[in-house]
């Protein structure tokens, strides 16, 4: 879940600009408003009635099943000990909501109103009179502080980086709230606090925070847990009186009375349950399932779909990460011969069917990814480390190296071997081993099956060059206490990236969350460049500005050659029963079926029908 946490937190980052309709303020002048942005105005004014992307009138009711891999043993998410449960998110509500049809915009939810100086040294925030917990209780200003101060003492280490430039968090009052911040330029602190779950802290009044539980923390979100089997299943019950079903920015959403997630050990036995109709929707990750698994019955005659829904979301980075703090892939030279031993034409076109495009950029799918050389104010903020980064950088676009595609990279490999051998690796006995004749192993730690066939195949290209490369799998648990504790020599990682990237970057490549155990840095940067690029991109002042630094920090990091970059696709691809209903608008940053679809009653008796037949 701490991963699940992060990257829902990560689409919804921002940076902060006043709305246009104010005029000119002073460093005494406080702007009082319904939203935040990032530039310009809110779509949607003060008095706007719902989303574009909902139906208001979308009926209530049904219940849908998903499925979730691996297992549970926690129903605290903000904690990095124990596995937590899929989407607890949905019993929490946070200060601020964002859209998802906006580039970045949060509006108020426990939040009625936001006040904001122009110097952007505080934010505050007066909650709405009618929140509520789901126990009756309201949700006060002290619930706000004891929030933020908990979850950065207590909880993963996450939060203490997110809020790290957050002085101090102060009630005004039983409704309002002040967050005073650093010295620091920091324009998206605002909107990070807006993004912070609300907690109870009567609840906790004779509970331990960071001790893992299976009593579900009373929230104050559309949902409830209703029931749970450990490991096995967990139901939430849509909360009938939720406070803010009629606030426009919940009306038509959150429809389902009833979501339950199910739970699998390996994506295979997951599929066969779809196709048996043992739960109603899943996201397809495999381009081999999505052209070969879902030829069934139910498909054949209409009753499922399969749907590939486009989006603009960034795609950011999946790859094999290596781990830095490992002196085998301390030498940039080796990380590079790790690219090069990788086939990704073959892959995609012997394993994928041809549906992937190879990600060249850490920002891939958005205007933030860099391209070409660098000009401009990208080249001006660059030019004070030359020196200090690789002279690629000035010179050479990133492209990562390519094949015929035939299986037969002999090319490619020769050129891995030359830089092995630059960096002091030569063979011998047919072993890759190092001046002190130690031997080049390493072990590729995966968390499903499903990337067994993409790593299996790199492995015998590194056997090729003396490399022994061991592939294993593990279970969910070990995985997160291995990769929290950075046990591991490679791993598949994915980054994903929002279209304002802020403060999660340095979690992400911090020196400072380079030792930091549960920290994103999964591949170990230490970097004073590195550290210095993402404070520029949280300093930005503005559009431009975020975009050029952006581009710079990309740049750098591709250069460093820390990952071996895999593909992206620019679509959700879909498969579900068909007895979901969805609103005209498909919002172009989200694909919608958790809070904006609703269970068509005829549609779901048709579904039904053919279920039961099929059972006997």
């Amino acid at each position: 879940m701490r991963q699940t946490l992060a990257r829902f937190l990560l689409l919804l980052l921002s940076f902060l600009a006043l709305p246009a309709l104010t005029v000119p303020a002073t460093a005494q002048e406080v702007t009082t408003s319904h939203a935040l942005i990032l530039h310009g105005t809110p779509k949607y004014p003060a008095d706007f009635k719902h989303f574009e992307y909902v139906n208001p009138d979308a009926p209530k009711g049904g219940e849908v099943i998903q499925a979730a891999i691996g297992t549970f043993d926690s129903l605290n998410p903000f904690i990095l000990r124990g596995v937590s449960a899929a989407a607890l998110g949905l019993t929490f509500d946070t200060l601020l909501q964002s859209s998802s049809d906006e580039a970045f915009t949060e509006y108020g939810l426990l939040a009625e109103s936001i006040e904001l100086p122009a110097d952007r040294k505080w934010v505050a925030f007066t909650l709405r009179p009618e929140a509520r917990f789901h126990d009756g209780k309201p949700v006060t200003a002290e619930d706000v502080v004891w929030s933020f101060e908990t979850l950065k003492a207590k909880g993963a280490p996450f939060y203490r980086a997110y809020y790290a430039d957050v002085l101090k968090a102060e009630a005004l009052g039983e409704r309002k709230v002040r967050f005073s911040f650093g010295d620091t330029v920091n324009m998206e602190l605002p909107l990070i606090i807006g993004q912070m779950p609300v907690l109870p802290k009567h609840y906790f009044a004779d509970k331990e925070f960071d001790r893992t539980s299976l009593e579900p923390i009373t929230g104050s979100g559309p949902y409830k847990v209703a029931s749970f089997e450990p490991g096995r299943t967990i139901t939430y019950e849509r909360v009938a009186d939720y406070w803010a079903k009629d606030l426009p920015i919940m009306r038509g959403r959150y429809n389902y009375d009833r979501i339950r997630y199910d739970y699998y050990r390996d994506a295979t036995v997951a599929i066969e349950a779809f196709k048996a109709g043992a739960y109603d929707f899943r996201l397809e990750n495999s381009a081999k399932e999505w052209a070969t698994a879902y030829d069934f019955p139910a498909q054949r005659q209409g009753l499922a779909v399969q749907r590939e829904i486009p989006h603009e979301l960034p795609t950011g980075m999946q790859g094999f990460a290596m781990n830095t703090r490992r002196p085998i892939f301390s030498d940039p030279r080796v990380r590079l011969a790790m690219n090069y031993a990788f086939d990704f034409e073959w892959s995609n076109k012997a394993l994928f069917y041809g549906a992937y495009t190879r990600t060249e950029s850490y920002f891939s799918n958005s205007e933030l990814a860099s391209r070409g050389l660098p000009e401009g104010e990208e080249l001006k903020i660059l030019e004070q480390f030359r020196g200090k980064i690789p002279d690629e950088v000035f010179t050479t676009e990133y492209k990562a190296p390519t094949t015929d595609g035939s299986g037969n990279n002999r090319a490619n490999l020769r050129k891995a071997l030359e830089l092995l051998q630059s960096a002091g690796w030569q063979v011998k006995g047919g072993k890759l081993v190092n001046a002190a004749g130690e031997p080049f192993t390493f072990e590729i730690l995966l968390s499903s099956p499903a990337f067994e066939r993409i790593s299996l195949p790199y492995a015998k290209n590194l056997e090729r060059l003396g490399i022994e490369a061991s592939v294993r799998t593990v279970d969910t648990a070990q995985y997160q206490n291995r990769i929290d504790s950075f046990d591991f020599d490679m791993t598949v990682d994915v980054w994903g990236q929002s279209l304002s990237p802020g403060n999660e970057q340095r979690d992400f490549w911090g020196s400072s969350r380079r030792d930091e155990q549960g920290s994103r840095n999964t591949a170990g940067i230490a970097d004073p460049v590195i550290d210095q690029l993402i404070d520029m991109v949280i300093q930005a002042p503005d559009r431009d500005s975020l975009i050029a630094r952006t581009r710079a920090l990309d740049r750098v990091l591709l250069w460093g050659h820390y990952v071996v970059p895999h593909w992206h696709i620019r679509a959700f691809r879909t498969v579900y029963w068909d007895k979901f209903a969805q609103p005209e608008i498909t919002p172009k940053y989200a694909l919608g079926f958790s809070d904006t679809w609703w269970i068509d009653p005829a549609k779901a008796e048709k579904v039904n029908a053919f279920r039961r037949r099929s059972s006997n």
